[in-house]
Order: structure tokens, then sequence, then C-alpha cells
């Protein structure tokens, strides 16, 4: 959940007139549907986006002025102190840039929750508090995480989200233990199309649209069945609208995923977004990180090490996770390495909507492929190259 600012830039690779991706049949483009979800407030523009570094009893003001229009239920600190057994480490579930998560159970309503503790010494975390809020309790759907409610008493700052019983995608999919089952072809394509229907919510539907900014594997919740819900909205800004193309701002995200325009000249897209699902979409596939200091100075960063890769059919098998141990559709395999590819373009122009990338995935998780039963000693996970 943590983040840094994001820094640097893939390396340029030309186009082959022989590319089979580039030769691949191009994903339909269709206009976004009619936005549903009206984000304006009666605030001040894009207050809860900027908030500007300020005195402590600043800071106080502006946080009771925007929680004042805010719908989402309220917790005292000492509600959820009681739920989480005084922030016991033991209900520690993680940390992050934000602060730290716990799981706790709140009695008055009996629901298992996730409670995220802001850092108090953090003044980015104060911004992401305002952002959080606002976004998730305007913004409802089965793949964003759902907003139960929030705490602002004196100096703390809490936010109760449902509790996603499976962890993070991350936990499923990158350091795996021995001891855990890897995840089969079929249940990484419905969490990446899970995942690109929660990002064509914010692209499509809200207004003005949502650019996410922080997609990653780790940003992704999984619950029952592996449903996937995109959580963490802190470093979510609002897209550009009427004649503007773009939204100018600080460079903040995570290395590796952060599209290349927007790390050089902070100019923000929803193309963006396409970007980072694109770098998640190969870690799905490929089984590895979209860094890696461990691996050797050609391999460490996951799309330079794929983009040589795309230009040669035959060598599309070895882009396949090893723990997959040959266990999916080849057809599947080339289908979703298009997409991958089409999504880190270098020019953002060139990148699909998120809307098409629903339609290619959806199809895809549709699909039906060699089941892991039908291979009863593959459960377990063999070592990655």
């Amino acid at each position: 959940m943590g983040w840094f600012l994001c820094v640097g830039k893939p390396k340029t690779q030309e186009k082959s007139k022989d590319d089979p991706i580039e030769s691949a049949p191009p994903i339909k483009k269709s206009p976004p549907e009619n936005l549903k979800v009206d984000l304006h407030l009666d605030l001040k523009p894009d207050l809860s986006f900027d908030v500007k570094e300020s005195p402590s009893n600043e800071k106080k003001k502006e946080v009771k002025t925007e929680t004042e229009h805010i719908a989402a239920q309220t917790f005292s600190y000492k509600e959820l102190a009681a739920a989480t057994k005084n922030f016991k480490s033991d209900c520690l579930l993680g940390e992050g840039g934000f602060g730290r998560v716990y799981k706790g159970k709140l009695d008055n309503i009996n629901q298992i929750v996730a409670i995220k503790q802001l850092d108090q010494n953090g003044l980015q975390g104060n911004r992401e508090f305002l952002v959080e809020v606002l976004m998730l309790s305007l913004l409802h759907h089965q793949n964003l995480v759902n907003l139960i409610g929030y705490c602002a008493d004196g100096e703390q700052r809490l936010l109760v989200y449902e509790y996603m019983s499976l962890g993070s995608l991350e936990d499923h999919l990158l350091d795996l233990p021995s001891n855990r089952n890897r995840l089969d072809w079929n249940t990484r394509m419905k969490i990446a199309a899970g995942a690109a229907k929660g990002l064509e919510y914010l692209h499509d539907k809200a207004n003005p649209p949502v650019i996410y900014r922080d997609l990653k594997c780790s940003n992704i919740l999984l619950g029952d069945g592996f449903h996937p819900k995109l959580s963490d909205f802190g470093l979510a800004k609002l897209g550009p609208v009427g004649d503007n193309t773009h939204v100018s701002t600080r460079v903040m995200g995570t290395y590796g995923y952060c599209a290349p325009e927007y790390a050089m000249t902070g100019q923000l897209t929803l193309k963006s977004d396409v970007y980072s699902f694109g770098v998640v979409l190969l870690e799905l596939i490929t089984g590895r990180k979209a860094i890696d200091n461990t691996k050797p100075p050609g391999e460490y960063n996951l799309v330079a090490w794929a983009r040589p890769l795309f230009k040669d059919r035959r060598k599309f098998s070895l882009m396949a996770d090893p723990m997959l141990q040959g266990q999916y559709p080849n057809r599947g395999l080339y289908q979703a390495l298009a997409v991958a590819a089409m999504c880190i373009q270098e020019q953002p122009a060139l990148r699909p909507l998120i809307a098409d990338v629903v339609t290619a995935l959806t199809y895809l998780a549709s699909q039906r492929n060699i089941s892991t039963s039908e291979s009863p000693n593959s459960s377990r996970t063999p070592p990655r190259s």
C-alpha cells in the first residue's frame, strides 16, 4: 500500500514490421458509456486532491470542513481501539505509506472489518485521508473496496473498510510461500478482468472521471472466490474535463508502474492508468515483479524485459509463469500478452480504452482452460526461474 516518487523511464523499443503482437487483431475501439456518478461537491474545486501543507490547526479545519459533507458512518477512536484490542500486533494485517491496517470486529454491527490508521507524522497521509473518504463515499462498485466509515477524533485519522479475507493479489502471486497454492490461469484472468472493471467504473462512470494513479498488485484486494477490488485511493485525482487533455500534478506513484510520459512530465491522463494496468497484467501472466532487483540487469524491470520478447511469438511461452507448469491455453496466453503489450505502449494515444480491455479480458476469463484438477500434483509451488 506504500507509494513514493515515481521516477525513471523504460527504454524505448523501436517497432518491428514483423512484430507478432502488432499484427494481432486490434481491440475494437468504442466510445465510453454515458457518465452516471456525479462527483461534484459544494466545495472549493478539487480541495481534497491538493491539500496544501499547513500548520496543524489549519489541517484540522480542512479535515473538519471536508468530512461535514460525507455520509459515511463515523466512529470514535475508542470504538476502533476496542475493535482491534487496542491495535494489538496480532491484529496487524499490513503496513504502507499511509500507516497500518488492522483486522477488527465492530460489535455494534457484528462485522469483521479492516481498519487503516493514519501515520500522524505524514503530511501526505492527511491528504490521502481526505481523498479516500471523499472518493469511497461517492463511488460504489462491486470491484471497488467498500468504505464503511471513518474516524477523525482529534489528531486521529482512521478509515474502516470491509474486510477482504484473502488479502492482496501480491500475497498470492509474488514471493509465494511453498505451502500456498498458486493461482491457476483462469483465476488470474478473472482477477484481471475484475480489476479492469473497477478501473472502467472510475474512468467511464464517474463525472468528472477519476484517475486512480496507484494501480499495483498490493492495491488489488481479494475476497471470497478471489473476487478483486481496488483499494487505497489516497493518490486518486479528478481527470481532465472539457477541452483539457490532461491534468498536471506532482509525480507520485510506485516505481515500475508509472506511465513513462507521466514520470517525465507530470501530465496525468486516463491512459496513465491503462499503462499501470498493463504492468499488473504482465505480473499476472509472468509471475514476475514490476521491479525485481534480484534479477540480472536486463531483467529487473519487467516492462523492459518483456518488450523484446513480444517481437517473437516463439518466445511467448517463456513469458508464462513457471508456476503454471504449462496449465494454460496457448491461444489465451497469446491474447493476454497482446492486451498487455497494447496497454504498455510508449505513446498514450496507442493504448486502448479501459472499456475495450474489459471486453477482451472478460472474454478470456470466460474461456475454459486446462483444469488444475487434471494435474493433481501441480498445486504446490515450483521454483521460479
